[in-house]
């Protein structure tokens, strides 16, 4: 349901909520006519859906931010990058990139070697700690330990299923799932194939240690052998391209991996036996392990080769303040980050589950670039077991090798 934001907070009221939280921006922030106030150009990069409409999202919160900043007489330059397209957008030259951009956290580490992201002030730094929880903190933390983007929403994956086919205690286990009904998961897929390895570490358990690298656990091939015997179970179906969806769709399997983009398409096919749940556990050896999620964030940044870093950052902030973010939901359906909001989805089955996943059965995602040797292998690797080239009496072999490949195992 969309809201009156001009009803819904007034001007008094959205100044004194949103200034104390502005971010102060760098060392280099009172530089310019801007620090007092008076003229300020400011260029913005965000995602087309975003900018949609007379009055979308992004016009309204800058209409907004002018609100709680009179002292600026702002000229907006808007332009459409996505969130996934930020980095590479920004690394073609950072001194003419946008003054404030929206991006996924898994290129922070390349934005920072790019000089194309401002560390955060005291006051956004506040912010971002008072809204967030510790893996949402870590996704913005660079190697140095400083925070450089401001979350709005988290970026993750969880599992979707037909309840009349699972009960609530049957979803906690995915041994007990594939002994009842088809379930889907994208193994070949090298963003969830390490949901598998309980225990892996990317860069440490911050994600921000560039000398940690990726740390498989020491039964690492017992849980190949493990997915070797569950790709040979005819209830698992390998969710290549997003297959698994249109399975779900189909009803010829009862669950499915993914994460909020999917959920209203869900919602749909499956009526009133939509649910959705933080990720189950599955059994090796004997031993109860817990699937883990790479979990990362979205979030807003600015340039500190901005001509007005102090307004820029200041925005950066706004972009990603409990109010923007309610707005965010409000007209898009795109869960807060903001610990303050969880009531505002207590009914949406998706917001709820990405929420308790990235809580309790996810690891952090790394910003670090260290992370691209991850993606190849990973997708080499998910799909040698699909094809059956990976079996129990080689899983050794390849499991060491895929290891090897990319880092090491835990001591």
């Amino acid at each position: 349901m969309k809201i009156n934001w001009k009803k819904a907070i007034g001007l008094t009221a959205a100044a004194a909520m949103l200034l104390p939280l502005a971010a102060c921006g760098n060392s280099n922030s009172s530089e310019g006519a801007s620090a007092d106030g008076g003229e300020v150009t400011l260029k913005v990069w965000a995602p087309q859906e975003d900018q949609d409409g007379d009055n979308s999202w992004l016009s309204q919160v800058e209409a907004n931010f002018e609100k709680a900043h009179p002292e600026y007489k702002i000229t907006w330059k808007n332009d459409v990058v996505s969130e996934g397209d930020a980095s590479k957008t920004v690394q073609t030259d950072p001194s003419s990139a946008a003054d404030v951009y929206m991006f996924a956290s898994d290129q922070l580490g390349t934005l920072i070697d790019a000089g194309a992201i401002g560390q955060l002030g005291t006051d956004a730094v506040k912010q971002v700690k008072e809204q967030n929880g510790d893996l949402e903190i870590n996704t913005m933390t660079g190697a140095d330990g400083n925070l450089y983007g401001v979350p709005y929403t988290g970026n993750t994956w969880f599992m979707y299923y037909d309840k009349s086919a699972f009960s609530e205690d049957d979803v906690k286990s995915l041994d007990a799932m594939v002994a009842k009904a088809p379930v889907a998961f994208p193994l070949s897929n090298s963003w969830y194939i390490g949901g598998f390895y309980d225990g892996l570490t990317l860069f440490g358990e911050k994600g921000n240690d560039k000398d940690a690298g990726m740390v498989f656990p020491k039964d690492s091939t017992e849980i190949t052998k493990y997915l070797a015997a569950l790709v040979a179970n005819p209830n698992f179906h390998d969710s290549a391209d997003n297959s698994g969806l249109s399975e779900l769709q189909a009803g010829t399997v009862k669950a499915y991996f993914s994460g909020t983009w999917d959920a209203a398409t869900i919602k749909k096919a499956l009526g009133d036996n939509y649910a959705a749940a933080q990720l189950p556990t599955f059994t090796v050896n004997g031993e109860t392990k817990q699937m883990k999620s790479f979990a990362a964030t979205k979030a807003a940044a600015y340039n500190p080769n901005a001509k007005n870093p102090k307004v820029a950052a200041q925005f950066a902030a706004f972009l990603g303040s409990t109010e923007s973010q309610k707005l965010h939901y409000e007209l898009r359906q795109i869960p807060p980050s903001d610990k303050s909001l969880s009531d505002l989805t207590t009914d949406d089955l998706a917001a709820k589950a990405q929420s308790d996943t990235m809580a309790n059965t996810a690891i952090v995602q790394s910003g670090l670039s260290g992370m691209n040797d991850w993606w190849t292998p990973a997708e080499t690797f998910g799909k040698a077991l699909v094809n059956k080239e990976v079996t129990a009496d080689n899983a050794q072999e390849k499991t060491d090798a895929w290891v090897n490949q990319v880092g090491s195992y835990a001591e």
